[in-house]
């Protein structure tokens, strides 16, 4: 007798199970988001037991424990060599946490991961690989010239024996390329599937809570932009790094998503070389375009990420509509935002942008949101707009509100020292700043209403 097969259907939004296809889903809200999986639950007897097998105390002996009890390592991080990557964790690799990096095909994820394994010379390093041979990692270690005595690979996607593996090897870091094509046996569905990636991203969370080894998890990107899989993956680790950058520039970023050890605003910028990636250690002349004269329709901005200050070129373009319907075409901003601070040009400025084409781009393909960023896209529109170029040793930092009144921004102190320490002379400000910082060499010039923007001019 043929034994009857077991499915379920999936959220895949959250990962909501039912035991029936649902139109909406009950616990995130969504619509036509089940999908039917074949499912097998896993034996007790096959739950790894993780303590157990490294020879300490088993899982299942665990007591209620006072807080004040809870000893906390000195070194609880590894800090590697990179430091953009020390950055965006807050610090370093936190000992027994999972981390999910997440990147659009080809963006260097790989690479990068697999560069920073090798720098770790002083640990134990284990690279799962589900996608690549061992040879076609040699090939991309040969490239990037780096060495390591105790780099293990692994070319496999069965979760039964990489277990294995990892209880021989016992790594003091692990790598899996990727989540999505590890799967387990034991369970009917295919690799990638919702309850093959939760299955295997809870054997590693099990794997780094119990012996304390972090784990890196490389996740693919679907074609909406976002992380393939369950959402529940990004709810299960502590971390989530997003890899992104344009294809047509050299230059990647990593955001943090998540981070329970850390900030979630912190940026990590890289730059692809031959040899690998390049941490960039001064960000700010990247995205700063080497001009030789001054032309019309570009400011610099002074914006921070995290606690970064970086200074950002914005260019417009403002041009007279040849149509009835006037274009917004934005590269690297919101355009409800762009829209929002033409109206508010329009309305308390008095600048007909109705009928103009207005074209918005920032330097270097990066994306950005900081509110910050408003008063220098205004005066790099009305700079296209005039035809008038701003001057070259300008930059501006000040947030616009709907009744035109330029605010004041958080951390001005650290933006104007990194204006000043790039050259700098003169920066524009919100007049709603108090106690701004005196014996600098740049100028401050301080500006309340959008229509003192007149005075740039």
């Amino acid at each position: 007798m043929i034994a009857k097969v077991k499915t379920s259907f999936f959220c895949t939004g959250c990962g909501h199970e039912s035991p029936k296809w649902i139109g909406k889903c009950p616990s995130c809200n969504q619509w036509n988001t089940f999908v039917e999986e074949v499912v097998e639950k896993e034996p007790k007897q096959q739950q790894q037991d993780w303590k157990a097998d490294a020879g300490g105390t088993p899982k299942n002996n665990n007591r209620v424990i006072l807080l004040d009890d809870v000893e906390v390592a000195t070194n609880s991080r590894i800090i590697t060599n990179d430091v953009e990557l020390n950055r965006v964790l807050g610090g370093g690799i936190v000992y027994g946490s999972i981390i999910l990096f997440a990147g659009e095909p080809g963006i260097g994820k790989s690479t990068l991961l697999l560069q920073i394994g090798l720098q770790l010379t002083n640990k134990k390093i284990l690279y799962i690989s589900g996608e690549e041979s061992e040879q076609q990692i040699k090939m991309r270690a040969n490239r990037i010239d780096m060495h390591h005595n105790q780099f293990y690979l692994l070319s496999e996607t069965s979760v039964a024996v990489i277990v294995k593996e990892i209880k021989f090897i016992k790594p003091d870091l692990v790598i899996v390329d990727s989540i999505q094509t590890v799967f387990n046996p034991l369970l009917e569905s295919s690799a990638g599937s919702i309850t093959q990636v939760r299955d295997c991203a809870a054997t590693f969370q099990r794997f780094a809570k119990e012996t304390n080894t972090p784990v890196f998890m490389i996740g693919h990107i679907n074609k909406e932009g976002v992380i393939a899989g369950p959402k529940v993956l990004e709810h299960m680790v502590d971390a989530v790094l997003q890899f992104e950058g344009d294809t047509h520039f050299n230059y990647r970023i990593i955001r943090t998503l998540k981070n329970r050890f850390g900030s979630t605003s912190e940026l990590g910028i890289y730059e692809m070389t031959v040899a690998g990636m390049r941490a960039v250690v001064n960000p700010s002349e990247l995205f700063i375009s080497q001009k030789q004269e001054s032309l019309s329709g570009s400011a610099i901005a002074v914006s921070m990420e995290g606690l970064r200050p970086l200074l950002l070129e914005v260019q417009a373009l403002v041009t007279q509509s040849a149509y009835g319907t006037s274009q917004r075409t934005v590269n690297g901003f919101d355009t409800r935002k762009l829209q929002l601070l033409l109206a508010i040009l329009e309305k308390r400025g008095g600048y007909q942008f109705f009928n103009k084409d207005v074209f918005l781009n920032f330097v270097g393909g990066i994306k950005v949101d900081d509110p910050s960023l408003d008063l220098a896209i205004a005066v790099a529109l009305l700079s296209s707009y005039k035809d008038i170029a701003i001057p070259p040793d300008a930059c501006f930092a000040g947030e616009i509100g709907l009744n035109g009144v330029i605010r004041a921004v958080n951390r001005i102190e650290q933006r104007i020292t990194e204006a000043e320490r790039l050259g700098f002379t003169k920066m524009y400000v919100s007049s709603n700043h108090k106690n701004l910082p005196k014996n600098k060499k740049i100028n401050l010039i301080a500006l309340q209403r959008i229509e003192d923007l007149t005075t740039i001019f």
